[in-house]
């Protein structure tokens, strides 16, 4: 899903600009996914990214800080975070989550669900992008915070917002971060049983 997709799904217009910035991001991705797979991960480098994709590194840069990066940034959680948002105000917070999660699932193409299966094992398995993953993360609980905050009236830097985003981010990653053989799909299901399990108070 790019980045003009998601603006769409979020009801958001694109100018040419903005058009063509998200085509630019979406083919360096592309093309960085198909040297990973062609090439190898370490074995693939800025430089080739970028000249496949025919920008400078420079440009490269100005859209991926890192070649981590390439792999795990996606439009995903902006299209969550929307659907979050637009949840009915007498959801709870880790109900509207789930509902933001399914509404998310059923947007998904087969393209879209094979190029998430496809980061997930590149995140498993190569473990400068599954370090990266953590800061991407902890980068979520901030985002996640400031709308739970939003959502109940309170301050951006409220504790208990704070404390329940890292709760929720906190039994995604327990799901996320472990390789079971059930792509993406199955995938989803985990982060709902998840949030569903915290939901319920953790019971052991």
């Amino acid at each position: 899903m790019t980045e003009a997709s998601a603006a769409s799904a979020a009801g958001k217009p694109t100018g040419l600009r903005e058009r063509k910035k998200a085509r630019t991001r979406a083919a360096i991705r592309e093309h960085a996914l198909r040297l990973f797979r062609e090439r190898g991960y370490s074995a693939t480098t800025v430089e080739q990214i970028a000249a496949a994709a025919e920008v400078s590194a420079a440009t490269f840069f100005r859209y991926f800080p890192t070649k981590e990066d390439v792999v795990l940034q996606d439009d995903l959680d902006v299209i969550t975070l929307e659907a979050f948002e637009a949840q009915p105000a007498e959801l709870s917070p880790i109900a509207a989550m789930r509902a933001a999660s399914a509404a998310l699932a059923a947007e998904l193409s087969p393209a879209d669900l094979a190029r998430m299966h496809e980061t997930i094992e590149l995140t498993m398995s190569v473990p400068e992008v599954r370090a990266r993953a953590v800061d991407e993360f902890t980068r979520t609980i901030e985002v996640m915070a400031a709308a739970l905050a939003k959502r109940a009236g309170r301050r951006p830097d409220d504790f208990a917002a704070r404390n329940l985003a890292g709760a929720m981010i906190g039994v995604i990653m327990a799901v996320t971060l472990t390789s079971p053989d059930d792509g993406p799909a199955g995938m989803f299901s985990r982060i709902d049983a998840a949030l569903a399990h915290l939901e319920a108070g953790l019971p052991l």
